[in-house]
C-alpha cells in the first residue's frame, strides 16, 4: 500500500503552484465552470446557516461571501442538505460506526467536522474533488486550528501536500473521478477497505461527468466494494419547459451538463445505477424529501423568511431528487422517512 505524501509546510506561493500543477491534467472544457459550482452552493450553504436555517460551525471557515440569497434558494438548500443527512444517519445507525463515507465532488462540504461534534464513530472519512478545489480546502484547514484540531488526535499526525490531506481517519485528496486509476491510487492512500460497509455522498456531481465516464465510475464501485450505499442529489424532469431554463442558465455559465441523460425522469435516475450492476435502488424528487421531514422543522425554517414565490420553490423542488442505490441486501430497506427519535447532526 502506498503511504500518504510526506509532510510539507503549504504557503501561498505552494498554493498557487499547486493550482497550476492541477491544471495540468486533461482539464475538459467546462471543468472550470463546474469547479465555480462549488463557490456557488458554498455561498448558498454559508447564507442559510447564517438566517438559522441549520447549524454549522464550520461553513464560515471556507466562506466568507455574506450576500444574501433569495428564500427559494435557501429554502431548498435546507432541503438538500437534511435530506442528504437523513440518509447518513440511518446509515451509521444501521453500521453503528464500522463503515466508511467517502465524499465525491466533496468541495468544501463540512460534514467530517459536524460528525466530530456528535457521538457518531466512522472509521474512514475520505473526500474527492479536483485538485484545485482541495488545494483551496487544505490551505484553509491548514490555517485553522478549530479545524485541524477535528482532524488530529493526541497519537496521530497530520500530513499536507499542496492538495492532499492524510489524518488518522480522515483523507482530502485531489483527483479527477473520471480516471479510475488515478482514483484508486488516492483510495488506496487513504488506505481504504473494500470489504467495510461504505456510503458514498455526490451532490450535483455525477450530472457534470460524461455518460460513459459516469458509467464506469459506478461498475467500478459496483466491483470493488462489498457493501455499499450511494447518495445522490441532482437534477431531474430536465426534459419539460422548466428544466430546459435551467440547462440554458447552467450552458450559458460554461457547465454542459454531460450527464444529463440520467436526469430525465425519477426512473433514468435509478437505471444509471441498476444498469452499473447496482443491487437496487430508489428516487424521491424533491417535493416528497421535504415533506418526509418533521412538521416542526419544517413550520420552524417557514417562519425564517417570508416565500412570495411559492409556485418558484414547487417547480425548484420538482426538478432535483435524492437518490440512494445499494449493493448487497443490508441497506436496501434505507429510505428517507423520518425516524421519531432521531439525532440531528446539525440542526438544533
Amino acid at each position: 500500500m502506498e503511504p500518504p505524501p510526506p509532510c510539507v509546510n503549504m504557503n501561498t506561493t505552494q498554493l498557487n503552484e499547486a493550482g497550476n500543477n492541477a491544471t495540468q491534467h486533461k482539464f475538459h472544457p467546462c471543468d472550470e465552470a463546474v469547479i465555480a459550482t462549488n463557490d456557488d452552493a458554498s455561498d448558498c450553504k454559508r447564507c442559510a446557516v447564517r438566517l438559522g436555517y441549520w447549524k454549522d460551525d464550520y461553513i464560515g471557515y471556507f466562506v466568507r461571501n455574506q450576500e444574501r440569497k433569495a428564500p427559494e434558494i435557501n429554502r431548498g438548500y435546507f432541503a438538500r442538505v437534511k435530506g442528504v443527512e437523513m440518509c447518513v444517519e440511518k446509515f451509521l445507525k444501521k453500521t453503528s460506526g464500522n463503515c466508511q463515507i467517502i465524499n465525491l465532488g466533496c468541495g468544501f462540504d463540512t460534514l467530517y467536522f459536524r460528525l466530530r461534534d456528535t457521538s457518531h464513530e466512522v472509521k474512514n472519512f475520505i473526500e474527492l474533488d479536483f485538485p484545485t478545489v482541495t488545494a483551496r480546502k487544505c490551505y484553509t484547514i491548514k490555517r485553522n486550528k478549530a479545524l485541524l484540531a477535528k482532524i488530529h488526535d493526541e497519537d496521530g499526525e497530520v500530513r499536507l501536500s499542496p492538495t492532499d490531506l492524510h489524518g488518522p481517519s480522515y483523507h482530502l485528496m485531489g483527483v479527477d473521478l473520471r480516471n479510475l486509476d488515478e482514483v484508486d491510487n488516492k483510495l488506496q492512500q487513504a488506505e481504504i477497505d473494500y470489504t467495510l460497509p461504505t456510503i458514498f455522498l455526490a451532490e450535483c456531481v455525477l450530472v457534470y461527468i460524461e455518460a460513459q465516464n459516469c458509467r464506469n465510475l459506478l461498475k467500478w464501485i459496483a466491483q470493488k466494494f462489498q457493501s455499499a450505499v450511494f447518495v445522490n442529489y441532482e437534477q431531474v424532469n430536465m426534459n419539460d419547459r422548466f428544466g430546459e431554463v435551467m440547462l440554458n442558465n447552467l450552458r450559458s455559465r460554461g457547465c454542459s451538463l454531460a450527464g444529463v441523460e440520467s436526469c430525465l425522469s425519477l426512473e433514468t435516475q435509478t437505471n444509471r445505477f441498476i444498469d452499473c450492476g447496482w443491487s437496487g435502488a430508489r428516487a424521491w424528487d424533491m417535493v416528497q424529501v421535504y415533506e418526509s421531514l418533521s412538521t416542526a422543522e419544517r413550520q420552524r425554517i417557514e417562519r425564517l423568511e417570508m416565500l412570495d414565490e411559492g409556485e418558484l420553490l414547487l417547480q425548484l423542488f420538482q426538478h432535483y431528487c435524492l437518490v440512494v442505490a445499494w449493493l448487497g441486501v443490508v441497506f436496501k430497506d434505507l429510505d428517507i422517512t423520518v425516524e421519531e427519535l432521531m439525532s440531528s447532526l446539525n440542526i438544533d
